[in-house]
């Protein structure tokens, strides 16, 4: 049988540093946005959006390399869907992620002709319809970014993310990746069973700067 090589505890948990620039990030995402940036629809009634020029100048200023590739575009009923997948550089760890969205813009008729008449549609519908679509699927898609492009905009129940910026309150708190490699070679060279060593590896996962130096005098106890 091949050999796996599982992560080692050292993997998952040493690289404290990104772990703490990922959080940021989370919590910029995850700000309000401006009340200046907010619109009111203009037809759907106590509904509030943010401008596509505005997303876009969200999406440079944070990831600053994205775009946008069109999946799918096609006709339901009398609207314009067009299916799009909103690719951006993640600005920690350099790959290229992508978020998937939908958006609809219905074909504009006459005075007074119904919905689908599509004899009374105006000669300019679908060159209205297919960018509007456009821009709402790249809407949708940067929605699950986070707050700051309008999660959570229209919803009545609302998720606060103030807590996520507890888990790294201050890096100052969390060991530096030198210090958790130099501990864990500290573990390593024990005269000590496997188990026993496993535990102290998840102990020191748990550690802080005002806790690692009573953790090493212990082990070398």
């Amino acid at each position: 049988m091949e050999n796996t090589n599982l992560p080692s505890l050292k993997d998952l948990y040493a690289d404290s540093d990104i772990a703490i620039k990922e959080n940021q990030l989370n919590i910029l995402l995850n700000h309000e946005p401006k009340v200046e940036w907010l619109k009111t629809h203009p037809v759907a009634k106590n509904v509030l959006y943010i401008p596509i020029e505005r997303i876009e100048f969200l999406l440079t200023s944070i990831f600053q390399v994205w775009n946008v590739e069109i999946k799918e575009v096609k006709l339901i009923a009398n609207s314009v869907l067009t299916i799009v997948r909103l690719h951006y550089k993640d600005p920690i760890s350099g790959k290229m992620l992508f978020h998937d969205g939908v958006g609809a813009s219905p074909l504009q008729t006459d005075k007074e002709a119904g919905a689908i008449d599509f004899n009374k549609i105006k000669s300019n519908a679908v060159m209205l319809a297919a960018p509007s679509s456009e821009s709402f699927a790249i809407k949708d898609a940067a929605e699950k970014l986070g707050k700051l492009f309008g999660k959570d905009l229209n919803r009545s129940d609302k998720i606060m993310y103030d807590s996520i910026g507890k888990k790294f309150e201050e890096e100052a708190k969390l060991l530096t990746k030198e210090k958790f490699n130099e501990v864990q070679q500290l573990i390593s060279d024990l005269n000590c069973g496997e188990d026993e060593k496993i535990g102290l590896e998840m102990e020191l996962t748990t550690l802080t700067n005002k806790t690692v130096e009573a953790f090493i005098l212990k082990i070398k106890q």
